[in-house]
């Protein structure tokens, strides 16, 4: 280890080199992913180095110290061009060494990009296993070589006919399964088994953001939430807040979020747990609570029991509330990119309530007015409230709110690693309790289709469809197509649900939908 020190003095590391980083993996076990060295600065006269771990979530970024470097498999970066401004724009700051190499790999990679808008989407050649499912996608994608609707519009479930077997490529039938209602094919990544980290594991900037031809597009003008890769630049890829005092809870923030700059030097950043107002000391926090009369979030409270409670705050009407939940939300979420454009989203804050008042826990957002009938915007579960199933009760109440409203809904794409791991967890046990219930009718076996699932349970048809292709339930069996529950799905999913104690009960639910397209209810 401290011959590696030596070794550094000799060789100036900068922005944009590589090299094996020690870390501790899930384990508590030393390893050396290779990792790209972002910045570096010098405190109390050592250096100090910030690493992206190649391949890993940008949440396990962090400060290092030299000791933690091999420097005998050091990379440096490809020289650039000298050219100092980008895309002939006077203004605009040259590309960092970090951005030099991720372009030679898209350059290298053209593959990894989705298909553009209007080009038919490759179907690979392979056997009948997730065809039929395809009938059920709009349209507006043509998919080769699909059978009519007319023949996988209803489907039997064979209870334990035979074990299931697996896709051959995961990667294929995930492509078939991700299509969006505009058209356009999003690559989604599968969620990977085991605790070990594995090399495409990680769902880093590059790759879960939705570019149609690998350019950042212009931002959407609708007020989504969902990053559009502008604020891909090397200062927002660094964590900037220390640490974050939330009630009783001291939480470390995971990624960028643009709280202001004067902020950013402390050690410990004080919001109030009630308004989520941010001070710079616990004194100043102490003065603010003795003023603060909220102890519950602004707005409607809209479901109780027992404990726990859920709040609907109009982001027009709550705008510094509002605003102060996405600066808060940033830390934990890679992808909200509107933290001020409050307006046309609703939130939906989960308590937990004891003597001294109403705990977030967690929340939602959707847009008043979604056209492609998304049903959640953003999504998060705060890090002390995380693994205890609060996770899925979020996503159970928005289905909730969406059965209320009569309509199918989606959450907006793309998913962060955990809201994919989260929203397959959902589906797949609420669709697996739909089809366990089914009872046979006249001694045949039950019938069910994609359409009354999806009404069932407000899911839209292509997360249903997506979802039964995840399970690999589909089969085709003398001329039609059945549903195949084997008895590995069948008691993994009765020891699931045995875990599952947080429910949301629609009699505790109080909600009246509103008519967002009148101008008149904003």
């Amino acid at each position: 280890m401290t011959k590696m020190a030596d070794n550094s003095s000799s060789v100036e590391i900068v922005e944009g080199c590589r090299l094996p980083v020690l870390r501790k993996n899930q384990e508590h076990e030393d390893e050396w992913p290779l990792a790209e060295i972002l910045s570096v600065k010098e405190v109390s006269g050592r250096k100090l180095y910030y690493v992206h771990y190649i391949d890993f979530n940008k949440r396990l970024d962090e400060w290092v110290t030299t000791d933690r470097l091999d420097m005998k498999k050091l990379q440096f970066p490809k020289k650039e061009a000298k050219t100092p401004t980008k895309n002939g724009l006077s203004g605009s700051r040259p590309s960092s060494p970090e951005r030099e190499v991720r372009k030679s790999i898209d350059l290298n990679l053209p593959s990894a990009t989705p298909p553009s808008r209007g080009k038919t989407l490759p179907t690979p050649k392979r056997k009948v296993e997730s065809v039929p499912l395809v009938t059920q996608v709009p349209p507006v994608t043509p998919v080769p070589s699909l059978p009519s609707s007319a023949e996988a519009s209803q489907a039997a479930v064979f209870p334990a006919v035979r074990e299931t077997t697996t896709f051959k490529s995961r990667e294929d039938h995930e492509q078939l399964s991700s299509l969006t209602t505009n058209g356009t094919a999003r690559r989604l990544i599968p969620a990977q088994p085991g605790r070990k980290r594995k090399a495409n594991c990680g769902v880093t900037d590059e790759d879960s953001q939705d570019s149609s031809d690998g350019i950042p597009s212009a931002p959407r003008m609708t007020g989504s939430l969902v990053s559009d890769r502008s604020h891909d630049d090397i200062v927002t890829r660094m964590k900037n807040i220390e640490c974050i005092e939330l009630g009783r809870h001291r939480l470390k923030p995971w990624y960028f979020s643009p709280y202001p700059q004067e902020l950013t030097t402390l050690p410990i950043l004080y919001l109030c747990e009630f308004c989520l107002k941010y001070l710079k000391s616990l004194k100043c926090l102490q003065r603010h609570l003795t003023k603060c009369n909220l102890r519950h979030p602004p707005g409607n409270e809209i479901y109780r029991k027992g404990t726990i409670s859920f709040f609907e705050i109009d982001g027009r009407k709550n705008k510094n509330y509002s605003q102060n939940l996405c600066l808060l939300a940033k830390c934990f979420l890679d992808h909200k990119t509107l933290y001020y454009d409050t307006d046309p989203f609703l939130f939906y804050v989960m308590t937990e309530y004891d003597s001294k008042g109403f705990h977030i826990v967690g929340y939602f957002s959707k847009e008043k007015e979604s056209t492609e009938d998304y049903n959640v915007a953003c999504i998060l579960t705060l890090p002390p409230y995380q693994r205890r199933g609060y996770g899925k009760l979020l996503i159970e109440f928005s289905y909730e709110l969406s059965k209320v409203e009569g309509k199918t809904g989606t959450p907006e794409k793309p998913l962060s690693d955990l809201g994919l791991l989260s929203y397959r967890s959902y589906w797949s046990q609420t669709i697996l309790e739909i089809l366990m219930d089914l009872k046979p009718e006249n001694g045949e076996r039950p019938q069910i289709t994609i359409n009354e699932i999806s009404e069932i349970t407000s899911i839209k048809k292509e997360d249903v469809i997506s979802t039964l292709q995840y399970l690999n339930l589909i089969n085709y069996y003398k001329g039609q197509y059945i549903l195949t529950l084997s008895e590995d799905i069948v008691d993994g999913h009765e020891k699931a649900m045995q875990k599952r104690h947080l429910r949301i009960d629609p009699k505790c639910l109080h909600f009246t939908p509103k008519d967002w397209s009148k101008r008149g209810k904003w």
